[in-house]
This record gives C-alpha cells, sequence and structure tokens, in this order.
C-alpha cells in the first residue's frame, strides 16, 4: 500500500469512527489547560481531572496561582506524578505569563517553551487545542500508534521525527483532530501491553500486531 493510500484510509477511518475527537482534559480557559497539560506529563488525564477541579476553584487564573507558592499548589497536585517539580514549575509559569504575556497563554512554540515546565509536547497541545494551529503533539500513544498502524518508518525513532512525518502526510486543517485521534485510539484500542485488535477498524495496516 502507497503512503498517500494508507493515510487516506486512516484519515477516513478516524473521520468515521472519532468524528468530534478532542481532549479529554477539563477546563475553561486557555491558562487553565495550560495547567492541566503540565500536569498530564507521565500521569493520566484521569487523574489530572480528579485534582484541577479544586485547583481551579481556588486558583482559575494565571494572577491568582502567580500569587501562591509552591508549597501551597503541592497540597493540591500531591497525587499526580513528580508534584513537587510540577507545583514549582506550575507558580513559575504563572509569573512569568504575567511578567511577560501580560497574563495571556501565548500562541507560538517558541513563547511557549519558555515557560517552566513547558516542552515542545506542551506547546503543541496548546496550539492545537487553543489556537487550532497545525501542530503534532507527540506523546507515548501518538509514538505507539502511528509505527504500529504504519503511519511512519521505523527509522523515526523520537517524538520530533514522528512529529515531522506525520505533519508532512496530514492535511494541515486534519492535523489538530488527527492528533486526538491517535492518542484516543491509543489510549483505548492500541494500547501498549494488551492492544484490543480484535476491536481496531485499522487492523489490516498493522505492522507490528501485538507488539509495543
Amino acid at each position: 500500500m502507497k503512503k498517500k493510500e494508507l493515510y487516506d484510509r486512516v484519515i477516513a477511518y478516524f473521520q468515521q469512527a472519532m468524528p468530534e475527537a478532542e481532549t479529554e482534559l477539563h477546563y475553561e480557559s486557555p491558562f487553565q489547560l495550560l495547567v492541566a497539560v503540565i500536569l498530564s506529563a507521565q500521569c493520566t488525564d484521569k487523574r489530572v481531572n480528579m485534582v484541577t477541579p479544586r485547583l481551579f476553584e481556588d486558583y482559575p487564573t494565571a494572577e491568582t496561582m502567580a500569587l501562591a507558592t509552591p508549597e501551597v499548589i503541592y497540597d493540591y497536585v500531591r497525587s499526580v506524578s513528580y508534584p513537587h517539580s510540577k507545583a514549582k514549575h506550575l507558580v513559575e509559569m504563572s509569573r512569568m505569563l504575567l511578567s511577560d504575556y501580560q497574563g495571556e497563554v501565548p500562541d507560538t512554540l517558541e513563547q511557549l517553551t519558555k515557560l517552566p515546565g513547558v516542552g515542545r509536547k506542551t506547546a503543541n497541545v496548546i496550539q492545537s487545542v487553543v489556537f487550532s494551529k497545525a501542530a503534532m503533539a507527540v506523546d507515548t500513544h501518538v509514538f505507539r500508534v502511528s509505527h504500529r498502524i504504519g503511519l511512519v518508518p521505523s527509522r523515526c525513532t523520537t517524538p520530533y521525527a514522528v512529529e515531522r512525518e506525520l505533519t508532512k502526510h496530514i492535511p494541515e486543517q486534519l492535523i489538530p483532530r488527527a492528533h486526538h485521534w491517535l492518542i484516543l485510539h491509543g489510549r483505548y484500542v492500541c494500547q501498549s501491553r494488551k492492544p484490543k485488535c480484535e476491536e481496531c477498524g485499522l487492523l489490516g495496516t498493522c505492522q507490528r500486531k501485538g507488539l509495543a
């Protein structure tokens, strides 16, 4: 199967199977999504969504969180992975938003990755979800699924290499949605240890049946 044919087939499947794919993180503003994505690093969205209601009730904006201390924020996020460093990043990130960006979440990769706790993946999520830019965030799900169903070759051994390959072949206007297609497929169907192959509509394209 030629690459274009493969991508067309995969896109057509996801458009039918998940027409309204979107993030499962709960938020009410760009700032709150940024906080949630920072907290989600090496942590499940389910766990983050358990933590953020109380956090956002008391610290809903950059202005309010900038006045807190890492020790205070830690009490809210202690059940996520790496709570000490994430609490510190959240406070420092909020303060930088106020000092450098008038309290607003910026929309470029360069500006976003200057914020404490924000790497390329987090920045791409914000660009994609908040600003509808053609940015592909590559997490473990996207990395695994894109290899398994053959969207990227085995030589793409880094998240950045996978990102470049995917954005080269997926139509620009579909990239924000494709990010969620791959994440959700990896989260609920093409799981790492026990993929649910019997539920997969893309089994015919799978390059590594049953492998991580």
